[in-house]
Parts: structure tokens; sequence; C-alpha cells
């Protein structure tokens, strides 16, 4: 059998586009009022608590857990998100370019809250970087994910395989500047498995509407305020 080669690397496509992305990030539908709001209220109250915000891209959710009391360290494997999130929060916040498939340059225990914000979906292989995320959680702490919602795929891929682990690219446009995303689509059952297979267990799944205050016109056309958009899990220590 043929070696499987490596993910396709993401960080480098995010530096074409990283000001784009960010631009775009502060005030979407998705990022504004629908991921990040949920992010938030997953992670409750944060005061003095120590965070691992792993992939934080030009750093919103890292910033906006900090203006909550946090000590926010961010990860991400795109310098050019890293120097925007750097912008952000300060030259002095601890904020480093480092790539979840490698190990993770933390000590055992060393975070009480870990957020994995839309960002493993890009990734083929979870185990590694699932241990590394369990290694760096204190006894006792947390770790919430959001993901593409699985659910998603078939509807946007009729003819796809929804059980099958399967690469796949979208066009995007972020602040007017074209951008191709890769993804990996995986089943709800083998992400239930990875996240075993870590050392975690699901302790709370949610598939939330857009925040209340959501302009109007920014939403599609629906009934209701739900969608299929990403999955959320909140993951404890098993």
């Amino acid at each position: 059998m043929p070696a499987v080669p490596p993910d396709p690397s993401p960080p480098a496509a995010y530096d074409t586009f990283a000001e784009a992305y960010a631009a775009e990030n502060e005030s979407s539908l998705f990022n504004a009022w629908y991921e990040r709001p949920e992010m938030l209220r997953l992670a409750g109250e944060v005061t003095g608590l120590a965070v691992l915000d792993a992939g934080c891209g030009s750093g919103p959710l890292a910033s906006a857990l900090h203006e909550r009391g946090a000590r926010v360290t961010g990860l991400d494997a795109s310098a050019a998100m890293v120097g925007l999130a750097r912008r952000r929060l300060g030259q002095d916040a601890d904020v480093r370019v480092g790539d979840l498939r490698e190990p993770l340059p933390f000590d055992d225990g060393a975070f009480d809250l870990v957020v994995a914000s839309l960002v493993l979906h890009y990734l083929q292989d979870w185990s590694g970087p699932l241990a590394e995320l369990r290694r760096v959680l204190r006894p006792g702490g947390r770790v919430l994910v959001s993901v593409n919602h699985p659910g998603a795929y078939p509807i946007v891929y009729p003819r796809a395989d929804y059980f099958a682990l399967t690469e796949y690219s979208e066009d995007y446009t972020f602040a007017g500047q074209k951008a191709v995303l890769t993804f990996w689509h995986r089943p709800l059952s083998a992400m239930a498995e990875a996240f075993a297979g870590a050392g975690l267990r699901i302790s709370t799944i949610t598939e939330p509407s857009p925040t209340p205050d959501t302009p109007a016109e920014l939403l599609p056309p629906m009934r209701g305020r739900a969608f299929i958009g990403f999955l959320f899990f909140v993951l404890e220590p098993a």
C-alpha cells in the first residue's frame, strides 16, 4: 500500500490572504455572530484561567477571552496570522507560530482550558493533535472544539460518501480577495472515536443559532434562526 502523503499545509495558504480573512472575520455572520459567540458561551467564566487558543488565527477569540480575564496563549501555523494576532493583543502577548501536527511547546497540564476554533477540519489525522491537546490540559480542564458540521457535507455534495474521510476544497472571497480552502470531512462517528482515542469524552454537543442581535441583513432566508453550519463540542478528560 502506498504511503499516505502528509496533510496539505493550510498555513502557507493563509499567509497569502491573512489580512483579508481577518477583516472578514470581524463582522461576518459565521464568525462574529455565530461561531465566536458560541465558543465564548461554552467557555463561561474564564477569569484567571490559563487558556490555549490552538489555531488562534488573527486573535479575535483570544482577545475576547483576554478581555474576560483569561491568561491566553495563542498558537497558529500561519506566521502572517500570528503577526496580526500580536498586533491585536500587543507585542508582549504570548502568541507563537506552531503546527498542531507537531508536538506542542508546552508542559503537561499547562492549561485550564484549550480552545480549538475552526481548525481541526484542516487536518487529515486528528490522533496526534488531540493527544497533544489532552496532554497540555490540566486534570479537570476542558477542551472546546468547533468544526465544519459533518451533516452539511452530504447536503452540499449529495454524491459524496458521508462516511469516508475525504479531502475537498472550496472557493471563498474574503473582503474582496479570492481564496481556496482545503478541508477534511469526517463523519460524526469518526470524530467521537478520535476524541475517545485521545482520552477525551464528549460532555456537550451544540448546534446553535446566530445570536439574537445578529443584523437581519446578514441572515439567509430560512425558517426560524437555526441552520447547519458548525458543530461544537465540550470535551473533558475521560
